[in-house]
């Protein structure tokens, strides 16, 4: 059993919308005893929600989830409370998705394949304040600043007032509010840019648009 030489019992919520993910980091946070698993969420949406009554310490994100994505669900719930400490965790190395992240506020990368103790550390650094980034993450920001050519994607203004609204973490009915547009006309736009994207879900439309600087987060 690992502990800390502080008294200090450190809450944590999981936010990841695979199960075995879930469960794994249960069980390596219940090998810590200055450790606790205060919650989980499958999504963005559900993180919010928790944190209104949990109020956790540190949040292990995933950041591709359905709903609402990782980078949305930072920037939402720091808006908040911001004195919760994020930590994102992902199977991506992607330079846009490590900026995004850590743009909208997120205080630790790291990749999935971190060992027990490294995540346990990195827990702990960020309640003192330190960030931790793995090394996939500082080589992908090392490399943030090459050039990246602009993809062939044919959308059309609105569709790209759209996709940025979406990236802000918008509803159907609040793009429709915003833009003063139908909800039908929100629906058809979205289902457009999906389409053209070549992506199924608005969170990969999100990273997509991240990635290839398609909107302004």
């Amino acid at each position: 059993m690992n502990t800390m030489n502080s008294s200090q019992i450190i809450q944590v919520l999981l936010v990841d919308d695979h199960n075995v993910v879930r469960s794994g980091l249960a069980t390596f946070l219940r090998a810590y005893d200055d450790l606790e698993l205060v919650g989980e969420a499958k999504n963005g949406l559900e993180a919010l929600n928790i944190c209104r009554e949990k109020k956790p310490d540190v949040i292990l994100m995933d950041l591709m989830m359905p709903e609402m994505d990782g980078i949305t669900a930072t920037r939402a719930i720091l808006a908040d409370y911001p004195e919760i400490k994020i930590i994102a965790m992902t199977s991506f190395e992607d330079e846009q998705l490590v900026q995004g992240v850590l743009a909208a506020g997120a205080i630790s990368y790291l990749i999935k394949n971190v060992t027990s103790d490294e995540l346990a550390k990195a827990i702990r650094d960020a309640v003192s304040g330190k960030s931790t980034l793995s090394p996939e993450a500082t080589n992908a920001l090392v490399h943030a600043t090459r050039p990246i050519k602009q993809p062939l994607v044919d959308l059309t203004e609105r569709e790209l007032e759209v996709l940025n609204l979406v990236a802000q973490g918008q509803s159907n009915q609040q793009i429709a509010d915003t833009l003063v547009i139908s909800l039908a006309t929100v629906k058809a736009h979205i289902s457009s840019i999906l389409s053209k994207l070549q992506v199924s879900s608005r969170s990969e439309a999100i990273a997509f648009a991240i990635k290839h600087k398609l909107v302004l987060l």
